[in-house]
């Protein structure tokens, strides 16, 4: 058992740090869990939502994941190499690309949902089944909600306008 607090003693009365250490703590194990299939977390996130979507234009999904374009490629290039995910033209408009889950990504994701639910069990082991619950439902409350997802799509906007004026003023 660590001596070191994850959270400083400081930090912990506000609930967004609190949040934010957790979710960086909580990614990392992740990464961990999906290193040995040689995934990382966005690569899951993209295959869960072609497994819950179907197939998706692959600006639409970037936007609805908030992936940035360019990470999108990337993240679409190494499922393909892979043979996880395949995108091919869209035959309505030939502009746009239309992501496919490939059976073999659908294997992949599945196996990897089961190391997710291991890696739930042993990183939440310090709740209550109950206090599990609890903690899962208000977290999808709050990923649900408008509020959150309106301030990070103002923040990474407010940032790309400072990159684009920096680059800009160069």
């Amino acid at each position: 058992m660590s001596e070191v607090p994850l959270v400083p003693v400081s930090d912990h009365e506000h609930t967004v740090c609190l949040l934010a250490r957790i979710g960086q703590v909580a990614h990392r194990i992740a990464e961990d869990e999906f290193g040995s299939a040689g995934l990382r977390v966005r690569h899951y996130n993209v295959l869960q939502a072609l497994a819950d979507q179907g197939p998706q234009a692959q600006l639409a999904m970037g936007t609805s994941l908030r992936i940035d374009p360019a990470t999108m490629v990337s993240t679409l290039d190494d499922l393909e190499s892979a043979g996880l995910a395949e995108r091919t033209r869209d035959p309505l408009d030939r502009r746009r690309y239309v992501v496919t889950l490939t059976s073999t990504g659908r294997t992949l994701l599945a196996t990897a949902n089961v190391g997710l639910g291991r890696l739930d069990d042993r990183a939440l082991s310090d709740l209550t089944a109950t206090e599990r619950t609890t903690l899962h439902r208000l977290l999808r409350k709050l990923a649900a909600g408008p509020t959150l997802a309106e301030a990070f799509d103002a923040v990474r906007d407010q940032t790309g306008s400072r990159k684009m004026s920096r680059a800009g003023s160069s």
